[in-house]
């Protein structure tokens, strides 16, 4: 017989059946709420997110540097800010979108004034502004913000705060502001004329400086990419104002440590690309060829160089594609600058190598580099083997007077020159050379730009080491130098 299975007791109560909570983990963007009331980085992230929700931002250590020197301002602890980088890296989102509705949730009666070079620019950046404060998220980060006016032109809270949009040539008659920001004052296009240039700084002290409700206390920030050396931020550079300059070229042309952060830094090193998770150096290089030296200097490394030449003129240069060939008729020399010590601070060794045709000089090669001694030594012998020059020009002087005694022994012929006057006389002595169609430089070559860069805006470029080998090259002929050069054979 089959055993009976015990009957089940069911039981029924009144009481809900309590589910177990799960816990779900916090979204990004969720932590990015819980962060951006206290952090600018952060915020701006948010901002990011909120305008281009389907594009992932590439945080980089810039981001955080601009950040930090807008804090500063807001903080109080500066009152003046230049903040000079190349196009598409984000100035315009951090500093005209995201620091004004930062400012406004950390104090609602702050007033701002945001100026670019023209009014629908102005309109852009003040809708996406708009685009922020109106956000769901905005109201989580800064429930404390309310707004009692918001039109194309100008927000404003409750507790009298806003934020106006203007440009250069707009109307702000009556207003003022606390934190005054220029973004962009003068379009690229508009770099080379003078009128414009002026127009604008005339626009900055006649009509823009008088908007600051309190001179003593107002702050300033201007930034833009570099256009010409007498755009806005070169005007106010020379002024008797203080400015904080934070300049962020494309490629770094040395060494230098920037400050993101409290008691943070970043170590940027020569050659380095601002941004290499969104625009490589092989990217950066293209932009070069592209662009031209000119504008690549200006917009890219904030160096802008006069478009005609400080003391070599652009229009004195002649241009070859190849260079003529090299015959027993021809001369092939090698001028070589050499630096005293190889720290990221200081200049670098340059050997320019040219070939001479009938009193008309050809440079053919440019090799530069920071080195000790030992692999100095190396890389000059390297140039000789590659070009064998007739005659090998050194400056006698530091760590050349060495090199000259060592290279002596060798089959080379070693000049060993010493030099009178200064950098800029022995540079205006030669350019007659240049003036008078005898100097022809490359149509493309890997160090063409940074060449011209040097040259075309010596005596006020940041390096002039291969302006020295440039000097000490041409002021040689194959009777001597001429009377401001003194020299001695080593045989």
């Amino acid at each position: 017989m089959k055993k009976r299975e015990p009957r089940k007791t069911i039981r029924h109560t009144n009481r809900p059946v309590r589910k177990r909570a799960s816990r779900a983990k916090p979204s990004v963007v969720d932590a990015l709420v819980a962060a951006a009331r206290d952090d600018l980085v952060t915020f701006a992230q948010l901002c990011f997110y909120i305008l281009k929700p389907t594009t992932q931002l590439l945080m980089n250590w810039h981001i955080k540097a601009i950040a930090h020197q807008l804090e500063r301002i807001r903080l109080g602890q500066q009152k003046r800010l230049i903040v000079a980088v190349p196009p598409r890296h984000l100035k315009s989102i951090i500093t005209s979108v995201a620091y004004p509705a930062f400012i406004l949730g950390q104090d609602p009666s702050k007033t701002i004034i945001v100026a670019s070079y023209a009014a629908d620019l102005a309109i852009k950046h003040g809708n996406d502004f708009r685009a922020i404060i109106q956000s769901d998220m905005y109201r989580k980060v800064f429930p404390n913000v309310h707004i009692a006016k918001n039109t194309e032109s100008e927000v404003t809270t409750t507790a009298g705060g806003c934020r106006i949009a203007t440009s250069v040539d707009g109307p702000i008659t009556g207003r003022g502001c606390d934190i005054a920001i220029i973004d962009d004052p003068l379009k690229p296009g508009e770099a080379l004329s003078d009128a414009r240039r002026e127009r604008v700084n005339d626009w900055y002290y006649q009509t823009f400086l008088s908007r600051l409700d309190d001179p003593r206390n107002a702050a300033i920030v201007l930034v833009m990419q570099r256009l010409h050396e007498n755009d806005l931020a070169g005007t106010l550079l020379r002024s008797s104002e203080e400015w904080f300059y934070l300049k962020l070229p494309a490629i770094a042309a040395c060494d230098e440590t920037i400050v993101v952060g409290s008691s943070q830094i970043y170590e940027r090193r020569e050659g380095e690309a601002l941004h290499a998770g969104r625009m490589p150096l092989d990217e950066l290089e293209k932009r070069r060829e592209e662009v031209g030296t000119d504008t690549w200097q200006a917009q890219y490394q904030q160096e802008p160089v006069p478009p005609g030449g400080y003391m070599i003129r652009r229009t004195w240069v002649q241009r070859y594609d190849v260079p003529p060939p090299r015959t027993s008729r021809s001369r092939v020399i090698q001028s070589i600058d050499t630096a005293i010590k190889a720290g990221p601070l200081n200049d670098y060794s340059v050997i320019t190598t040219w070939q001479i045709e009938d009193h008309r000089y050809y440079l053919i090669d440019v090799a530069r580099k920071r080195l000790e001694y030992p692999y100095l030594k190396a890389f000059v012998w390297e140039q000789m083997e590659k070009h064998r020059p007739n005659e090998i020009l050194i400056e006698d002087a530091g760590t050349g007077w060495a090199l000259i005694h060592e290279l002596k022994l060798t089959r080379y012929n070693v000049i060993g020159v010493r030099p009178e006057g200064d950098k800029r006389t022995r540079a205006q002595i030669v350019a007659a050379k240049f003036e008078s169609g005898k100097i022809f430089l490359p149509l493309s070559a890997p160090w063409l730009a940074e060449l011209e860069a040097e040259l075309f805006s010596f005596p006020q470029s940041r390096h002039d080491d291969q302006v020295d080998s440039i000097s000490q090259a041409l002021a040689y002929e194959s009777t001597g130098y001429d009377t401001t050069m003194r020299w001695a054979r080593y045989l």
